[in-house]
């Protein structure tokens, strides 16, 4: 919303640019333009860096979920491994335990 008027505010200088008639009116009509797209890019710039400080974050927790979820897995291959059902594979050789 912000990045929106920002954008607005730099569009609106503009045309008032374009309607002042005496040159000064239109260098300063043009320097408040510059002035309102130079801010529309610092918060268009911090917005990015707000969306991918969360996109960061979100996939730091998908990242600890799948080694929660290995972890859990594992435990249960080397539980089955150790008991010797067949189709289980020892996580510390990789060998499966063969079907009798």
């Amino acid at each position: 919303m912000r990045i929106q008027t920002f954008t607005l505010a730099a569009v609106a200088a503009l045309a008032l640019g374009s309607a002042a008639c005496t040159p000064a009116e239109q260098e300063a009509a043009e320097a408040d333009a510059e002035v309102a797209a130079d801010r529309a890019g610092e918060v268009a710039a911090e917005a990015g860096e707000v969306i991918e400080s969360g996109a960061m974050k979100a996939a730091r927790a998908v990242e600890e979920g799948a080694g929660n979820v290995a972890s859990h897995l594992e435990e249960n291959q080397a539980e089955a491994a150790a008991q010797g059902r067949p189709g289980a594979v020892d996580p510390a050789t990789e060998e499966r335990v063969p079907a009798e």
